[in-house]
């Protein structure tokens, strides 16, 4: 059997929609599903109070970065006890989890060949899927990885085939941080379109861009959906005055025709495993009401 270590949150889903969860020996402070994992130690522990409001996390995290720090420890001597075959980390973002170059510095000293360090770096919902058989060529599951592709491809073009001929698309802009504002990038703008929507502020396939209050001001959607990285709800709604206090919120398009709705951006939308197909039939379900209804529950999305 591999033994493998997951120190990213969506590998560890990847890895149990495989059917290999037994496979798996730790994983990171932040792989929470399935549920059954919160029984694996943790290999990793982050370096900011993430109970502090998102400005000053941002304002916490541009420090560490600044000083040459990291923002998250790597038990480097579990790590080792556990003997891993296979490590699983990303190098898409220094920010989301342990980056590559992080975990070889910290197992430099003991890693042998015998140690597969596998990273992961999705830009776009084209790169989950090669995440995802990178994954299962890894595990020694090909078909597996291929069956499972094959199964969240085809609730995507399920979406599709109702949204390709819609006369009317909403615009819509989906926040990723709310202070300071960051527009949603990377894969989620394909989401917005597979789902019936015109994405605005972000680009496909690239990294998630910082935004001025003006610029969704002028973009003035006609949908706003909240997604902040690692929040879920709650956490999100205790943020909201942030977003509602500025001037001329009130005014948006959005607002005025009650189209601002939130969602877990912790278990959805940033997580690029298989989940990502979740977070395309919540989209399709928030935008066009009248023609899907998945039944997620409150807690994954929700009408402000």
């Amino acid at each position: 059997m591999v033994r493998i270590v997951s120190l990213i949150a969506s590998a560890t889903e990847i890895v149990a929609a495989l059917g290999c969860e037994d496979q798996l020996v730790a994983r990171s402070h932040e792989c929470d599903f399935p549920p059954t994992v919160n029984g694996l130690p943790a290999c990793t522990a982050r370096n900011i109070d993430v109970t502090a409001n998102s400005l000053e996390i941002d304002a916490e995290i541009k420090k560490i970065v600044t000083d040459g720090l990291s923002i998250y420890d790597v038990d480097a001597e579990q790590l080792k006890a556990l003997k891993p075959d296979i490590i699983i980390t990303q190098s898409q973002c220094d920010v989301c989890a342990v980056s590559e170059t992080q975990l070889q510095t910290a197992v430099a000293n003991w890693i042998d060949h015998q140690t597969k360090i596998i990273s992961l770096e999705p830009n776009g919902l084209s790169d989950i899927w090669t995440d995802i058989q990178k994954v299962a060529d890894a595990i020694g599951v090909p078909n597996r990885g291929a069956t499972l592709i094959s199964s969240l491809l085809a609730r995507l073009h399920d979406i599709e085939a109702k949204t390709a001929t819609l006369p009317i698309r909403p615009s819509v802009v989906c926040i990723e941080w709310i202070s300071p504002l960051m527009a949603a990038g990377n894969w989620v703008p394909e989401l917005v379109h597979l789902a019936g929507g015109i994405n605005l502020l972000g680009e496909a396939g690239k990294h998630s861009p910082w935004m001025e209050w003006t610029a969704l001001e002028s973009a003035n959607p006609d949908i706003i959906l909240i997604i902040p990285c690692g929040f879920e709800i709650d956490r999100s709604r205790a943020e909201l005055s942030a977003l509602t206090a500025l001037p001329g919120w009130q005014a948006l398009n959005a607002v005025q025709r009650r189209q601002t709705f939130i969602a877990d951006g912790n278990q959805y939308f940033n997580r690029p495993g298989p989940r990502i197909v979740d977070s395309a039939e919540i989209l399709a379900e928030l935008l066009h009401p009248l023609i899907f209804s998945f039944e997620y529950p409150q807690s994954s999305w929700q009408k402000l």
